[in-house]
């Protein structure tokens, strides 16, 4: 057996639940193809929190032909034999309170070598109070806005040969080459190898092909601490960039200067910039937050990534799979472009 269940005090809101059900609907028919009844689905749960809870029984109602595994209540052998009978284009939905762990088992990694598909929702116990509606708002999916802003942004991003983005009161990071090629997390996997992923959905991100072009000033408002969460300052940080490394940080705090210093002492001395993410979730805002870092990196607006890890893209000086840290930081944005086009403008994106 596994860590036991904790008890919550109050059951999960009927209406969540049913907006929740609503939302995940459209998720399972739209974006997985998804036909229950024709096709199998396990849900691996847990009710360790209030948001887990609630997802569990929206999904009990959206996938009434699915078997439900609580993961408190089963042993490792067991959650795995209820994925023994699965077959490809089958799906498996991971509802966690923090993070499933099957011994050397990779949940996600191992599902998608088998061809199944792959809803999964982390760190949900990060997330209490007015967060939980809050996330059940950002899985609603619109798969006109999502495909086509997210398509939009990709072929601006391909086809650019620089960018900015405008951090207002003058601090400009500026792209001065070409872009890799961008990536979709939208809810279209028509040309992808895997599908599906962690949830909330919406984002599109890519990196600069040339670090040494990437230069100027962005201010912070949001960066993810060295506990994954949401961390807010009273005042905007503003990074100094030349030739993708922070090379001097304005207004700093104490916990910032924390997470600075960890990447310096095991990145070689070097705090690099890599990933431009463009989020699209408008669940998410400069105003509307939740705490865990992972999902709030949806946010509609900007974030970057601080540290040398990144698994997509290879560099000669940096391979894949080096580097330790990855660190989200969340950008103040005016307006993004690419060569001459606007693409993000008064909190929105208008591609």
């Amino acid at each position: 057996m596994l860590s036991p269940c904790s008890t919550l005090e109050t059951p999960p809101n009927p209406e969540l639940i049913t907006l929740a059900q609503a939302h995940l609907r459209d998720v399972l028919t739209i974006a997985f193809e998804h036909i229950d009844g024709e096709q199998q689905a396990v849900v691996v749960f847990d009710t360790r929190c209030e948001l887990a809870a609630t997802l569990t029984e929206a999904y009990r109602l959206a996938l009434p032909n699915a078997l439900f595994i609580n993961f408190d209540a089963s042993t490792p052998e067991q959650v795995l034999a209820a994925f023994a009978p699965l077959a490809a284009k089958d799906l498996v939905v991971l509802v966690q309170s923090t993070n499933f762990r099957l011994e050397a088992f990779r949940i996600r990694v191992e599902l998608f070598k088998r061809g199944l598909k792959v809803i999964e929702h982390p760190h949900l116990g990060r997330m209490v109070g007015d967060e939980v509606p809050t996330y059940i708002d950002s899985l609603a999916y619109d798969a006109a806005y999502y495909r086509g802003v997210g398509h939009g942004l990709k072929a601006k991003i391909d086809s650019a040969s620089r960018g900015l983005v405008d951090s207002g009161e003058g601090n400009v990071l500026h792209f001065a080459a070409p872009f890799e090629s961008a990536k979709l997390n939208i809810g279209d996997y028509s040309q992808m190898n895997n599908i599906g992923g962690q949830f909330p959905l919406g984002e599109v991100f890519t990196e600069t092909q040339d670090f040494a072009a990437v230069n100027g000033r962005i201010r912070v408002f949001v960066f993810g601490d060295t506990r994954y969460r949401v961390n807010r300052p009273s005042l905007p940080i503003t990074l100094v960039v030349e030739q993708s490394q922070v090379v001097a940080v304005i207004d700093s705090t104490p916990e910032f200067d924390e997470m600075m210093a960890m990447i310096r002492a095991d990145e070689g001395g070097v705090v690099w910039v890599r990933e431009l993410g463009l989020g699209l979730n408008r669940a998410f805002s400069f105003d509307r937050t939740v705490s865990d870092i992972g999902t709030y990196e949806r946010m509609c607006g900007i974030h970057l990534s601080l540290g040398m890890k990144h698994g997509i893209y290879a560099k000669p000086n940096i391979k894949r799979g080096e580097g330790k840290y990855h660190i989200d930081v969340f950008a103040i944005t005016e307006s993004v472009q690419f060569d001459d086009d606007v693409v993000y403008r008064d909190g929105a994106w208008v591609v």
